[in-house]
C-alpha cells in the first residue's frame, strides 16, 4: 500500500522520516523480525497445526472440512488486506500516528485469538477464531509493509525489499519445521507462535518509533467503494506485459500451495505413514528444502545480473516446480517425497529470487508526478495472496470428488505451474 503515499500527497510529509545510521539498521533488523514471524505463523498454522488439528476433530472428513475452513477465511482476507492498508493511510491518532495503531492493534489481538485457537473445541469454534485472527494479521500486514515507503528513502528500498524478501523465505520453511516438530503438543505450539507475533509487534513500535504525520498534511479523501475498486483496475488490453506477469505468477502460486498446503495428508494417504511419522517427516523435508532454496536464490540471483534475462530463469524455475510436484505420483514413497523436497526448493528459490525483479519491470508507465509503484506492485501481490486462498479450495473439492485421489491433484498442481512459466513468455518488455 505505499502507493498511497503518492496519492493522498503525504510523501512530502514522511519524506523528513527516512531513517539514518544506527536507526536505518534497527529498523531493518525489526522489519526482518517481524516479517519473519509472520510467515512462520502463516506456514506452522497453515501448512502443520491447522491439518493436524481438524484431523483430530474429525478424521473421516478431514480434507473436505480443512478447505471449508479456508474457503470461510478467504471472503475476509481478500478484503481486509486492501481495505485496512488504505485505513492507514487515512488514520490520524492525536499524536499524529497512522500505521502504529494497526500494528499494535492487529498484533496482540492477532497473536492472543491464534493462542485460543486449539481451545476453539469443535470446527465452528476454530474457524471463528482462525477468522478473527486472518483478519487481525491481515489488518497489520499492510501498515507495516507500508514503513519500507515511510521510513526508507527510495535509493534505500530494494536492499529493504530484499532483507524482508529473504525472511518471509526463511519464516516460510522454519514454520513447517516448528510445526513438525510441535504438532503433538498443539497447545504449545500455538502457543508460542501466537505469543512471539504479539511480542515482535509489540517490541517493533517501541523500538521503532513512528514519527507523527505533520498536522498541516489533510488526511486522503473520503474512501468510496466505488473508488476503491476502480483504483484497482488495471486494463490488460493497454498494459499486456502486466497482465501476463500477473497471470503467470497467479498460476504458479496455485499449483504451488495445492500441494503445499495438504502435505500432511499427502504423507498419511498417499504414502501411507502414520500422522505422527508425517508430521516429523515434514520436518526433515522443510530442512531439505530451506538448504536448496538458499543455494538456488543466491545461485539464480548471481546468474540473473550475469546473463542479464529474467524470463528463461523464471521459465526454468517453474518446470523445476513442475517436476517437483509430479515426483509423489512418478515414486509413491519417501525417496519420492524428498525429490519433492529438493526439487521445490530448487524451484520455488530461484523463482522467488527473480520474480520481484520481473515484477517491477512489467509496471504500468504513469504520467509526470503520478507514482502508483506500490499501489500496482500491491495488486500483482494479490497474484500470490488469492492462489493462498482459493488453491486449498480447489484441492480439497478436487479430492472430494475423486475420494482423495491424490495422482489427480499433482497432475492438476503441475498444470498451473507449468502453464504460470508459459505465460511468461509474451511479456516484451524484459528480456
Amino acid at each position: 500500500m505505499s502507493a498511497s503515499l503518492a496519492e493522498d500527497g503525504s510523501a512530502e510529509a514522511v519524506a523528513g522520516a527516512a531513517v539514518h545510521g544506527r536507526g536505518k539498521w534497527v529498523l531493518v533488523v525489526s522489519l526482518g523480525a517481524v516479517f519473519f514471524v509472520l510467515y512462520t505463523l502463516y506456514a506452522a498454522v497453515l501448512g502443520v497445526l491447522l491439518p493436524n488439528q481438524i484431523q483430530d476433530i474429525d478424521p473421516s472428513r478431514k480434507a473436505s472440512m480443512l478447505g471449508m475452513v479456508f474457503a470461510v477465511t478467504s471472503i475476509f482476507s481478500t478484503t481486509v488486506t486492501p481495505l485496512s492498508g488504505s485505513l492507514s493511510d487515512r488514520t490520524r491518532t492525536r499524536g499524529g500516528l497512522r500505521r502504529t495503531p494497526w500494528i499494535l492493534t492487529g498484533g496482540v489481538v492477532g497473536g492472543v485469538t491464534t493462542i485460543l485457537i486449539p481451545h476453539g473445541g469443535d470446527i465452528v469454534g476454530v474457524t471463528i477464531l482462525w477468522v478473527i485472527a486472518t483478519i487481525c494479521l491481515n489488518s497489520m500486514q499492510p501498515a507495516i509493509t507500508t514503513v519500507v515507503a515511510d521510513r526508507f528513502r527510495a535509493s534505500e528500498r530494494g536492499m529493504v525489499s530484499g532483507v524482508v524478501g529473504a525472511c518471509m523465505t526463511a519464516g516460510i520453511s522454519a514454520g513447517t519445521i516448528f510445526g513438525g516438530l510441535m504438532a503433538a503438543r498443539l497447545s504449545l505450539a500455538y502457543g508460542i507462535i501466537g505469543a512471539a507475533i504479539l511480542l515482535v509487534c509489540v517490541a517493533f513500535t517501541l523500538i521503532n518509533p513512528e514519527p507523527p504525520i505533520a498536522r498541516e498534511v489533510p488526511a486522503a479523501p473520503r474512501l468510496t467503494p466505488a473508488a476503491f475498486l476502480r483504483g484497482f483496475w488495471i486494463s490488460p488490453r493497454e498494459h499486456p506485459d502486466f497482465a501476463w506477469a500477473f497471470l503467470g505468477r497467479f498460476a504458479i502460486y496455485m499449483g504451488y500451495q495445492a500441494i503445499l498446503t495438504y502435505l500432511l495428508y499427502i504423507l498419511q494417504d498417499h504414502i501411507g505413514l502414520s500422522q505422527a511419522q508425517a508430521n516429523a517427516t515434514i520436518a526433515r523435508m522443510s530442512s531439505v528444502t530451506l538448504v536448496m532454496l538458499v543455494i538456488s536464490g543466491l545461485l539464480s540471483g548471481w546468474l540473473s545480473d550475469r546473463i542479464g534475462r529474467l524470463k528463461p530463469l523464471v521459465f526454468v524455475a517453474g518446470l523445476l516446480m513442475a517436476a517437483a510436484v509430479m515426483a509423489p505420483l512418478i515414486s509413491p514413497d519417501l525417496p519420492g517425497m524428498f525429490g519433492y523436497a529438493v526439487l521445490i526448493g530448487l524451484g520455488y528459490g530461484a523463482f522467488m529470487s527473480i520474480d520481484l525483479a520481473l515484477m517491477t519491470h512489467v509496471l504500468p508507465k504513469r504520467g509526470v508526478g503520478e507514482d502508483t509503484t506500490g499501489r500496482d506492485l500491491g495488486i500483482l501481490t494479490t497474484a500470490v495472496n488469492v492462489p493462498q486462498i482459493i488453491s486449498p479450495v480447489m484441492a480439497a473439492a478436487l479430492l472430494g470428488a475423486t475420494h482423495n485421489n491424490y495422482p489427480l491433484l499433482f497432475v492438476a498442481a503441475a498444470g498451473f505451474v507449468v502453464a504460470g512459466s508459459l505465460f511468461v513468455l509474451p511479456i516484451r518488455s524484459v528480456r
